[in-house]
């Protein structure tokens, strides 16, 4: 059964928009839980565009399920993630212009720095290190290569295709890419852009897939049904119930 990971970064980003205390995303990650959610994600951005230090404090004490720390290779970004010990991290790229994360992290053109970012994050007895990455078998083994227990399959192309035929060829790409994971000994997530509309085809053809990190298909929803009735609605495409 694959689990559904909430991510909550856009709850901190409409909090900063007035740069108050709410909505307070640990608040918000207690109510998806609550709806069934399997665990929780954040993105600790260097610029702390939205999630802040102090969040991530609190959603350490907060989140009862699984806590999925999202982050880049900056040093100091992982030493706070050393010492909070979440159950995953997730290593992603980051670049300051882009609006979300754009593109799956390039482990072939610096396979040392990852490997190195990877060893200090086991060492730190965190059990989980994974890699967001593009649906590209040679990223892939190179994932494996550095000593990552789990790829996070970037599902954006799927998700932003406009044709019948620019979908399957993205869910073809999706398929084979989780096989040879599955292959290397590699735990298989997925996320990016995916929503109540294009998850329900993305299940069907792409096999292997443990875990989800859906975020702002959930929290759009939200401001129209609340964000346990958002959640639960995601959790029934997630998880199916089996007649």
């Amino acid at each position: 059964m694959t689990r559904l990971l909430i991510n909550i970064d856009h709850v901190a980003t409409l909090r900063n928009a007035r740069q108050g205390a709410h909505p307070d995303p640990t608040l918000a990650a207690r109510e998806c839980e609550l709806a069934g959610a399997d665990g929780i994600v954040f993105h600790l951005r260097e610029d702390r565009r939205h999630i802040t230090d102090r969040d991530v404090e609190q959603l350490k004490q907060g989140v009862q399920g699984k806590l999925d720390f999202e982050l880049s290779m900056a040093p100091g970004i992982i030493s706070i993630c050393e010492r909070i010990q979440p159950h995953l991290a997730t290593l992603v790229p980051e670049r300051r212009e882009e609006i979300t994360t754009e593109c799956g992290l390039n482990v072939l053109s610096q396979e040392d720095d990852t490997r190195r970012a990877v060893d200090r994050l086991h060492a730190a007895d965190i059990s989980q290190v994974a890699i967001f990455m593009d649906p590209n078998p040679e990223q892939i083994v190179a994932a494996r290569r550095v000593g990552a227990d789990a790829v996070e399959l970037h599902t954006g192309e799927f998700a932003n295709a406009r044709t019948p035929d620019a979908m399957h060829a993205q869910l073809k790409r999706l398929a084979e890419a989780a096989s040879i994971a599955r292959a290397e000994g590699l735990v298989v997530h997925a996320g990016h852009g995916l929503d109540y509309d294009n998850y329900p085809l993305f299940r069907e053809h792409v096999p292997h897939v443990s875990e989800v990190s859906i975020g702002f298909a959930v929290i759009a929803r939200s401001l129209f049904t609340g964000l346990r009735a958002a959640v639960a609605d995601m959790r029934r495409l997630v998880q199916p119930i089996r007649e």
